[in-house]
């Protein structure tokens, strides 16, 4: 009897997930057991963060399918609705057997909540951590929509179980980018100083997201960010924030960067490019989960701003500050003297082979899509 061949859809909305998918993926279209669907939509199909889908199709997938999923008045309420729809007509269409999402994003809950409507597998990868802004509670909605985890660490695992989650539906692969951050293929500092066309020898990174509690007080928030850049002296690389509400006011702060030759903006960055940025720095600034999960595998010291990663994982190397001059000011003259130690608490560099062995096991596919709360306590 011919063994089936499997239809699993990859659903990608910002450069960030697809850096973490991208070898998952790769490793699944290179066995012919497996077909590969990538459903594109979000920031990457957005010129204002640089169209990066055009940096999806560069990679060699085969079954790529592009949808636009928003409009610059669009509120994330008004993004979540676009995207159930025009992912729930693309799955009609060419009907998978396991839809595969990542992290806590908008495009994440709709593509758990079209898999959880239409009885699809679906497939969250690094659910079971918290920030303790609006993307815990997309990130664990996304949870209780799913019916397999694929998690970072141990200790995503028990706040699943938490959740009612089963054990047997938890595998620990680690995070998927540190393949690649721990393979050799990443582009050296000069081809990235050369293909973004910047000279700095020492620089730190700037990525700020709008925390879409705090909106209100967001201009204050990044006014004193920038302030804090600009009188620091050092050079910069500085890269958009993600699309949530609030990121417009971040831009108009930006302008006042614009012609200081210190500091370079970009819209986007290749995910490979910004590994290498992020491992050739002094620190990065903000408030990034790039700061808390890939910077300290690199050594590299953190300084994170406010409240969006309140509660995750950290490492020696990431400096918690307050929205505060002096603080910031401080914390970034005491990067300076930060030891760099490499570490990280998210795997060991073999996502992709984990999860292509889970996913090759005939007993994977041998499940229901109806879920049951795991009541782990009971009175």
């Amino acid at each position: 009897m011919q063994k089936k061949k499997r239809k699993i859809v990859f659903l990608t909305g910002t450069r960030a997930d697809f850096g973490k998918l991208k070898s998952l993926m790769s490793r699944l279209q290179n066995d012919d057991d497996f077909e590969v669907h990538v459903f594109v939509t979000g920031m990457h199909m957005l010129s204002k963060y640089g169209y990066t889908c055009e940096e999806v199709e560069k990679t060699g997938f085969r079954n790529i399918y592009k949808y636009v999923n928003q409009n610059a008045s669009d509120s994330m309420d008004h993004v979540l609705a676009k995207t159930i729809v025009g992912l729930s007509d693309y799955v009609k269409e060419i009907s998978p057997d396991m839809l595969v999402v990542h992290g806590d994003r908008v495009e994440t809950l709709a593509g758990a909540s079209v898999g959880a409507l239409s009885n699809i597998l679906v497939g969250h990868i690094e659910g079971g951590e918290v920030s303790g802004t609006v993307d815990e509670l997309i990130r664990h909605a996304v949870t209780k929509l799913s019916n397999i985890h694929f998690v970072a660490n141990e200790r995503a695992k028990v706040r699943l179980t938490q959740l009612g989650e089963r054990e047997d539906a938890i595998h620990v692969i680690g995070s998927p980018d540190i393949d690649i951050m721990s393979s050799n293929t990443l582009p050296t500092i000069g081809q990235v100083r050369k293909h973004y066309e910047f000279n700095f020898g020492n620089y730190g990174i700037l990525i700020f997201h709008p925390v879409t509690s705090e909106v209100d007080d967001l201009q204050r928030q990044i006014r004193i960010v920038v302030d804090q850049v600009i009188a620091s002296g050092q050079n910069y690389i500085v890269i958009y924030p993600n699309n949530d509400s609030g990121t417009d006011i971040i831009l108009r702060e930006y302008v006042r960067m614009h012609n200081l030759p210190r500091i370079r903006i970009y819209p986007s960055m290749r995910f490979e490019y910004f590994l290498t940025l992020l491992k050739h720095a002094d620190f990065i600034l903000g408030n990034s989960s790039a700061g808390v999960r890939e910077a300290p595998h690199f050594g590299v010291p953190t300084i994170n701003v406010g409240s969006r990663q309140y509660n995750r994982v950290k490492c020696d190397s990431v400096i918690d500050v307050a929205v505060d001059p002096e603080a910031i000011a401080r914390a970034i003259e005491q990067s300076w003297s930060t030891p760099r130690r490499a570490r990280t608490l998210f795997g060991n560099g073999d996502s992709a082979e984990s999860f292509h062995a889970i996913v090759s096991n005939q007993l994977f596919w041998e499940r229901e899509t109806q879920k049951y709360f795991v009541d782990r306590v009971m009175s």
